[in-house]
């Protein structure tokens, strides 16, 4: 329906309503007395409050149900289909009829064109004032913030929540969070659904700290009553650097390596001087962009590379060292490698290495003469932690917290031991754990 229609019908209407019988067509005019005028005049109003509410009440529900509103075509087309039905009810039975008029008489034709604009225009401001009004009632009553909402679903019983400390440690062998980030973690509040597992509510935290706030590792432990008692937190190292091997740096130059290239190889670097080629230096390829080379080569070599000149790279048949692969392995992985040194004292002297919770990859003789140059790789698990020693571990952070603890554990019970009078704890004293020759 044309908005030009409409306001045609809607004239037209009008002037039936205040345009003496006699100025209108002489057959209308004629067959339309004041009263029957009258009471068509109160008819139609009465079909534009039934449009009207059929329209606020539509709006109303569709607000309610969707939270948003309705088409205002639906809500004309609902107002103006229980006007339709009730013409078409009363019809049969002529009363909706201008009096005793015929259905096929000019002033039936006006009147039902007047009741159907009438109708639409009221179901309009009907579908405005129900819209408006369900936002005014859902506005009262819906939460604001996600606190409310917190809240609501709180009182319903269908979460668990989840405080963490005030004091957030930091975990050893992985770099330290931000203190800005740590600040704003503390004592602050999770929810989680109900009847999870402890297993399954620590993973579901830890996937919320990493994916929300950027975390690149946590080190969470839950108390027997649902409360976290102990949090760490470490990121993740970026960049280059910490691929990089001691004594090694990485240089940009403008090179032109092989199409397919990867970082990893191993290449060489040459220099044209004249009409010949001159190598350079050796290294490993760590990126391309365009015409720009990124290579790793020793600290030494790095003064012989010049920024504006040009180098052919040529790249070497093998494969990348199996330190690289570790490299790799180890900052995708939620393990690292740390040291653990082992001071006169220490719990951890006298203690395996088969004793400890992580894996350790090698231990560094300490200050003795006769092992000073001892290193042992992948040692074996009855090798036993001397004063002085130097342990390379690798494991997940819980575990490295464990390692602390036994070496808290270890001191505690070796102090209590000699206030008692009491010889030295079996481990020590066993000749199988005494660290073997090299």
């Amino acid at each position: 329906m044309s908005a030009a229609y409409v306001e045609s019908v809607a004239a037209l209407f009008v002037l039936a309503a205040v345009v003496p019988p006699f100025a209108l067509d002489p057959v209308v005019a004629q067959t339309l007395p004041s009263e029957t005028l009258i009471d068509a005049v109160v008819r139609i109003l009465g079909f534009g409050l039934l449009a009207a509410g059929t329209g606020a009440t539509v709006a109303f529900v569709f607000r309610w149900y969707s939270a948003d509103e309705i088409p205002e075509g639906i809500a004309i087309l609902l107002g103006v289909t229980m006007v339709a039905i009730w013409l078409n009810t009363q019809s049969a039975l002529q009363d909706a009829i201008i009096g005793d008029t015929g259905l096929l008489e000019p002033a039936t034709a006006v009147y039902t064109v007047a009741a159907f604009t009438a109708s639409a225009i009221a179901a309009d401001g009907g579908r405005r004032a129900g819209d408006y009004l369900a936002r005014d009632v859902f506005a009262a009553t819906a939460p604001r913030t996600m606190t409310e909402v917190g809240q609501l679903v709180r009182s319903a019983g269908r979460v668990v929540t989840v405080e963490l400390p005030e004091t957030i440690a930091d975990v050893d062998g992985y770099d330290p969070v931000d203190p800005t980030t740590k600040a704003e973690l503390a004592g602050q509040t999770f929810l989680f659904p109900r009847r999870l597992t402890t297993d399954r509510l620590r993973e579901r935290l830890i996937d919320r700290l990493e994916r929300d706030h950027g975390i690149g590792h946590v080190d969470v432990e839950f108390a027997d009553d649902g409360t976290i008692s102990h949090l760490g937190l470490g990121s993740r190292p970026a960049g280059i650097g910490p691929t990089l091997a001691p004594g090694s740096v990485a240089v940009a130059i403008r090179g032109d390596p092989a199409p397919d290239a990867s970082p990893g190889d191993a290449v060489r670097i040459w220099r044209r001087e004249g009409d010949s080629l001159r190598r350079v230096t050796g290294g490993e390829l760590r990126g391309v962009a365009d015409d720009v080379a990124t290579v790793a080569v020793d600290a030494d070599d790095a003064e012989s590379l010049e920024s504006d000149a040009a180098y052919r790279l040529v790249t070497l048949p093998r494969s990348p060292g199996a330190e690289r692969d570790l490299v790799s392995l180890l900052r995708a992985a939620d393990e690292t490698v740390t040291t653990l040194p082992v001071a006169a004292g220490d719990g951890l002297a006298g203690a395996t290495v088969g004793s400890l919770p992580v894996l350790v990859v090698a231990v560094e003789r300490g200050e003795s003469p006769a092992d000073a140059a001892d290193h042992l790789a992948l040692p074996d698990a009855e090798t036993q932690l001397e004063a002085g020693d130097t342990a390379y571990v690798l494991g997940r952070p819980e575990a490295l917290r464990r390692v602390s603890e036994i070496a808290q554990t270890r001191e505690s019970n070796t102090e209590s031991a000699a206030a008692a009078g009491e010889p030295p704890a079996a481990e020590s004293a066993s000749p199988a754990n005494r660290t073997r020759e090299r």
